[in-house]
């Protein structure tokens, strides 16, 4: 029953990305970029970029999620993974209304991927000393 936590994670982690996704949709209409465009007024960039740069990072957070919390444990992973929620929302707020505003969001959310990529390596490795 723990993979409950895991599981939430990845839904709000998910629905974080749908939102930051439809924003990109509705700056187009706001800004006048029709698709395929990827320039045009500098808050569609922005947001475009947040959207962007938050997919880059589920790839890269999503399977340290599972990992860390199927080799060392669910609670705590389920709690990183919390951070980086957090970390992608601030970042995501900052980036809209400037790029050097960005900053202390992607700490977070690069600091909590870095966590839980080395709780998932120490655990592989911990699996393989037994």
């Amino acid at each position: 029953m723990m993979e409950i936590y895991p599981s939430l994670v990845t839904v709000i982690a998910l629905a974080v990305y749908f939102i930051i996704t439809a924003n990109v949709g509705r700056n187009r209409a706001k800004y006048n970029v029709p698709p395929p465009a990827t320039t045009g007024d500098p808050n569609f960039e922005r947001a475009l970029r947040v959207q962007q740069n938050t997919l880059e990072q589920l790839v890269f957070f999503l399977p340290l999620l599972w990992l860390f919390c199927f080799y060392i444990d669910p609670i705590w992973g389920s709690a990183i993974g919390g951070f980086w929620i957090i970390g992608r929302i601030l970042y995501a707020v900052g980036y809209y209304q400037a790029a050097e505003k960005r900053t202390v969001g992607f700490a977070i959310s690069s600091f909590s991927s870095l966590a839980l990529l080395i709780g998932s390596i120490a655990g592989m490795i911990l699996v393989l000393i037994k």
